[in-house]
């Protein structure tokens, strides 16, 4: 009996390896119907216009399908800004894929309008109305006047600074003793851990925590009394 010829025998294996890989890939659309459905529910509720993108995943991938990909977001991420959203599949196989993602949220926003020292009351005159995308300003920009009206500023601020919770004095968002969240991000990670506050801070100031192996470590208060790390 006569085979074929070797090269004959490889463009075939070839040709049929492809087809199955091809077969067995997962197509990127699932995926990123998954990712977007999440951010549209987290994202409800911001305020003003809210625009997502979202990096489609690589058409080359060699995941198996999937029949119903699963959106989350690595905790405690939220919908805003430049972030990481986590896709994966439960069954019938496993598999973890991160898309990067970008929230625009167009609004009012307030910045200084005239150079201010150190411990001066917050007016009306003080504050000038601006638009633009507040999810590319500081995490604790403030787009409500009546949040900043009658404190004092912690320090002497230059003008068209953008208002933000940090250069005022307001109540505490972590409190002595107090158990937090304290988590780290990169602009394809997130790490996050609990601790026990060892300083009382309002958004924007500096917070000591003591994790549960004893170690010490600073970030920085937010508004939800997380504690973000820097790099």
């Amino acid at each position: 009996m006569i085979g074929h010829p070797p090269i004959y025998i490889a463009v075939i294996s070839a040709l049929l390896f492809a087809m199955i890989s091809a077969n067995a890939q997962q197509t990127p659309a699932p995926v990123e119907a998954a990712a977007r459905a999440l951010i549209e529910e987290k994202t409800q509720g911001l305020p003003g216009e809210v625009t997502t993108e979202i990096s489609p995943l690589d058409p080359g991938n060699l995941l198996p399908p999937c029949p119903e990909p699963i959106a989350f977001l690595p905790k405690p991420t939220r919908a805003w800004g430049t972030f990481s959203i986590g896709v994966r599949c439960d069954s019938p196989v496993t598999w973890t894929v991160y898309l990067q993602a970008r929230i625009k949220v167009i609004n009012d926003y307030y910045v200084i309008a005239r150079p201010l020292p150190a411990g001066k009351i917050i007016g009306p005159a003080d504050l000038e109305l601006r638009h633009g995308d507040i999810a590319a300003l500081p995490y604790d920009v403030l787009t409500d006047a009546s949040q900043a009206t009658g404190r004092p500023t912690r320090q002497a601020i230059a003008q068209g600074t953008p208002l933000q919770a940090r250069l005022l004095r307001i109540p505490e968002a972590v409190r002595q003793g107090s158990k937090v969240t304290v988590f780290s991000r990169g602009e394809a990670f997130q790490v996050s851990n609990t601790g026990r506050a060892l300083n009382s801070a309002a958004p924007g100031e500096t917070v000591r925590v003591r994790l549960p192996n004893n170690q010490v470590i600073t970030g920085t208060a937010l508004h939800d009394g997380t504690i973000e790390v820097g790099p």
